[in-house]
């Protein structure tokens, strides 16, 4: 039996945003009205991380599309500091286009070529909030997105002495 989380999410642009997260079965879909539809899939057979929502951050074992056009979408693999747990993806001539990025514990900065659009927090339960940074123009697809990579990889990370600091104790202990 697949834990289904459902959660719609109340976005001060573009209305109500469907968030459908499948940990178990590696499938995050999101729609609604003001947004295209993003899908980000995991691969059979792939060992799944339980702490990663859509259960893995190896590229090779995921797939992403947006509004019916599959895109590019590369999450680094998370380690010593917070631009490790960034997420990249890109269409067509753009290779990276968007990037999702922790900015603090809990949060994660959502750019567009290097504009920042906004602030997205998700705890890793399909439960997604964005806040829009005043005075940019983040339009559908860039909601979707921002939606999308937030519930599949979770927001925020700990800061880099504390990850420096964690990773050196795992060598001696």
């Amino acid at each position: 039996m697949h834990q289904i989380t459902y959660m719609p999410a109340d976005d001060p642009l573009f209305g109500t945003v469907d968030v459908d997260l499948d940990h178990e079965a590696g499938v995050l879909v999101v729609v609604g009205d003001g947004v295209p539809r993003a899908d980000v899939r995991r691969a059979a057979g792939t060992p799944l991380e339980s702490h990663v929502p859509i259960g893995t951050r190896d590229p090779g074992r995921l797939t992403m599309s947006v509004d019916g056009t599959a895109v590019s979408l590369r999450p680094a693999k998370g380690f010593l500091t917070r631009g490790s747990y960034r997420v990249d993806i890109g269409s067509g001539a753009k290779e990276y286009g968007h990037r999702l990025v922790p900015v603090s514990l809990g949060t994660s900065r959502l750019l567009r070529e290097g504009t920042s659009l906004g602030v997205f927090t998700s705890t890793g339960d399909g439960i997604v909030t964005a806040e829009w940074e005043t005075g940019t123009a983040p339009g559908p697809y860039d909601a979707s997105v921002g939606y999308a990579l937030a519930a599949a990889f979770g927001t925020g990370a700990e800061p880099m002495w504390k990850l420096t600091l964690d990773a050196a104790l795992a060598i001696w202990f």
